[in-house]
């Protein structure tokens, strides 16, 4: 059946389709990379009453905030009130955070202090995250500091099969000192900038022009809903934290808050047997490097990966030494010897050692395996680079037999060196 449209419904048909095209614009153009787009919020309550009531007016609370003395303005009003009101109830909550922020605040102030960011964005992982560095929210933020993958690559931060470095408290850390650092040069306001951490430069942008005014508090109604709420219950956080006792909040005890050792690998390391020769929980561990994901850190030379554990103690040193610097029995490459006749020389037999190549084996590891140079081991298999491919098969002896007999191996040193990391208190020192 055939029907003819009149002039108003082509109208109306044109309308819709062109709206349809522009929203499929939009939404492509909002998963292009831009280095002020962050995340959404994951812990942030919605208070669906966007002008809830403000029949007791606290000015102790106002009094409170105003004590705190910082860069950023923590204005007193309704919607401020409201948040404290959700915190300060959520007192299980509340007390963990209290707990975590033993561990994890020194860990965001080194790195706001070293980017001249204001202390007080170390509680914005409060409202993002609840300090859980696995935290994942509804459209992919990732990690304790919530970056879009994106950004965080915007910002530096890695992403592979082995590594995420947005759970990483210490990198995600310098890399939202590094945003807020962005945002503020272009706003100029700490507050817009914390609103743009949540809903992107590009809304606050609009919002400011709407409003014809760079005040949060003039902007808020032209924001997503979601930021509205944001540099309010931001805000209630602050005060909630510095004012728990007032409000019946006790610190609960965090199990990653402790004394930690941190060291620098070249090789992959197990997190499983560092466990146990550390005789701790798997789980402790894992909480201690989120960012690993297969419980494998994949330390190489060009790249040495940060592992964080316990303080080591003279009963375990030797077990722990053991796995940081040797490969695991059961993983050991089989090493061949073989019989070569070299028909150039005519020297006869000549005795070769061959390695085949695990994954994530550098030059330099296989050298010291060896106890040989790795100029040597570049000149006997004609290697013009430091490149190895996993599976490949290495020489890594010539005529040692008879060198081996007659001169004893030299024993060399062998050290780990612990420094101290953002975030740790441990002195350096050698074991």
């Amino acid at each position: 059946m055939s029907v003819s449209l009149t002039e108003p419904m082509k109208t109306c048909v044109s309308l819709f389709t062109c709206s349809i095209i522009a929203l499929i614009s939009f939404t492509a153009k909002a998963q292009q990379f831009d280095p002020l787009i962050i995340n959404d919020t994951t812990t942030v309550p919605m208070v669906l009453e966007e002008t809830p009531s403000f029949k007791n007016y606290n000015f102790v609370y106002q009094e409170r905030l105003n004590s705190i003395e910082e860069e950023v303005p923590l204005p007193y009003n309704e919607y401020v009130q409201k948040y404290i009101d959700i915190y300060s109830s959520r007192k299980d909550q509340m007390g963990k955070m209290l707990g975590l922020s033993d561990y994890y605040f020194p860990i965001f102030e080194r790195a706001l202090k070293e980017n001249d960011i204001p202390e007080v964005m170390k509680y914005l992982p409060i409202i993002e995250s609840s300090m859980n560095p696995k935290a994942v929210s509804r459209v992919g933020a990732t990690g304790i500091w919530q970056f879009m993958f994106a950004t965080a690559k915007g910002y530096g931060l890695k992403m592979d099969n082995y590594v995420d470095e947005r759970r990483d408290p210490v990198e995600a850390s310098h890399a939202a000192a590094a945003y807020f650092k962005d945002a503020y040069a272009g706003l100029g306001d700490w507050l817009l900038a914390i609103a743009a951490y949540n809903c992107g430069r590009g809304n606050v942008d609009r919002a400011i022009k709407k409003a014809n005014s760079r005040d949060f508090w003039d902007i808020r109604p032209f924001l997503p809903m979601e930021t509205r709420n944001y540099v309010p219950a931001f805000i209630a956080a602050v005060y909630v934290m510095n004012f728990s006792k007032a409000h019946d909040i006790e610190r609960q005890d965090a199990e990653i808050a402790m004394g930690t050792d941190v060291v620098h690998v070249d090789r992959y390391v197990s997190l499983s047997l560092l466990a146990k020769a550390l005789d701790v929980e798997e789980s402790l561990l894992l909480s201690l490097n989120p960012s690993y994901k297969k419980k494998v850190v994949n330390g190489t030379d060009a790249s040495p990966k940060r592992i964080v554990m316990p303080r080591v103690t003279l009963d375990n040193y030797a077990s722990v030494f053991n796995v940081l610097n040797k490969i695991d029995q059961e993983q050991q490459p089989k090493v061949v010897l073989a019989a070569h006749s070299d028909n150039r020389t005519n020297q006869g037999a000549i005795a070769l050692k061959y390695h085949r190549v695990t994954k994530g084996q550098s030059l330099s590891a296989i050298a010291q395996q060896y106890k040989v140079e790795v100029q040597d081991l570049k000149v006997w298999n004609k290697l013009k680079g430091s490149q190895l491919m996993p599976g490949q098969r290495l020489i890594v002896s010539k005529n040692q037999v008879q060198q081996e007999l007659q001169t004893p191996a030299k024993r060399t040193k062998e050290y780990i060196s612990y420094q101290p990391e953002r975030g740790t208190s441990r002195v350096s020192g050698k074991i």
